[in-house]
């Protein structure tokens, strides 16, 4: 199942994990980030009468690049291509701001530490070594192409720059990589490898201020396997393990990767959908149970019951989604199980063909 979950992964992001604590971490970082760059626009903004205004222009540009950026993340399904062009864009522009206030002797060599200090917190070590890699051939770029003669004069503030972006990186990588160890065994369900339910509240929350700004639907999928106290009790634990690693695959391939599954415990899954109306949702949840049915998680006849609930806007809080997914996915284990019932619909929901599929069965 590890090979599978690999196979939809990427150079920055080799598997679906690693795409989950990009896109976890990009929510985290938002709002010191944006600090952050509030404090450079202020620093420039106060050496105008020493350096000009030239370099507010490559700083201006790149919170617009990022503002345009900023909501195809949660929408691509390699979210971790568009954070690398936001990374790349900032490092390319604080490398013209550079060479617009002096080059070899511009103030603004230390600012190319910014974009590298995030860089462990959202990428694996290939995209570390990568965005520094891309540091110091615009740093040489902004200093050393731009004026050779006054680097060669006088290479102290470049060279102080690329051993400082080295040593940072390196340094950064190190403590990221003991901090992501302990925090993935506090986020991470072990038997699974799903996100769990400690990793949700701050997902969600960034999620519903999303919703409430664009006014987009989020829906909630609330998913409980059928009958799986009787696979235990029949076969031991062992093999129900085996069904519940199976089953959260299952359910992460019918998935998009910015699309997001926790275990909450047990049995018991749930999906969150951002930027998904109610039927939409219903439709997923539709597909992941014909999926479960005909996978057959643990080679037993495992088949899933699923409640679904929307909201748009204002109206996106996690306990009523929450609270109103649970109470349809009660409705579908009252009405037989094996099927998909949404907030208000009071009836079951299938796809033409899964009725067959059953009695061919």
């Amino acid at each position: 199942m590890t090979a599978l979950m690999a196979s939809s992964g990427t150079w920055l992001c080799p598997t679906e994990l690693d795409r989950a604590r990009l896109l976890d971490m990009e929510a985290r970082i938002a709002r010191p980030r944006a600090l952050m760059y509030a404090a450079l626009a202020v620093g420039l903004a106060s050496t105008i009468p020493w350096v000009g205004w030239w370099p507010m222009i490559p700083v201006t540009l790149q919170l617009a690049i990022y503002a345009a950026l900023r909501p195809l993340i949660a929408k691509s399904a390699r979210p971790e291509y568009v954070v690398a062009a936001t990374v790349v864009s900032s490092q390319v522009l604080l490398g013209a701001g550079i060479a617009l206030s002096g080059g070899p002797r511009s103030p603004g060599i230390a600012l190319m530490l910014l974009p590298l200090v995030t860089l462990p917190a959202r990428f694996s070590a290939r995209g570390v070594w990568t965005g520094l890699a891309i540091a110091v051939v615009v740093l040489l770029g902004s200093t050393v192409a731009v004026d050779p003669a006054a680097f060669a004069a006088d290479p102290t503030y470049a060279t102080a720059g690329l051993c400082a972006s080295v040593g940072l990186t390196v340094f950064a990588q190190f403590l990221m990589s003991s901090e992501m160890r302990q925090r993935s065994s506090a986020i991470l369900d072990p038997l699974t490898g799903l996100l769990n339910r400690t990793s949700l509240e701050a997902r969600f929350a960034e999620i519903a201020e999303q919703a409430r700004q664009t006014g987009e639907s989020v829906c909630v999928l609330v998913c409980d396997l059928d009958r799986f106290k009787a696979v235990n009790d029949r076969y031991g634990h062992e093999r129900g393990d085996g069904v519940l690693k199976d089953a959260a695959y299952v359910l992460r391939k019918q998935l998009r990767s910015f699309e997001l599954i926790y275990r909450l415990g047990g049995e018991e899954f749930l999906i969150v959908l951002a930027g998904t109306t109610l039927g939409e949702g219903r439709d997923v949840a539709e597909r992941a149970r014909v999926a479960m049915f005909d996978a057959r998680p643990g080679d037993l006849p495992v088949t899933i019951s699923i409640g679904v609930a929307a909201a748009r806007g204002e109206d996106v809080a996690y306990d009523a989604l929450f609270r109103a997914a649970d109470a349809a996915l009660y409705e579908a284990k009252r009405a037989g199980r094996d099927r998909v019932v949404a907030d208000g619909d009071g009836s079951d929901v299938r796809l033409a063909g899964s009725t067959v599929r059953r009695r061919a069965a």
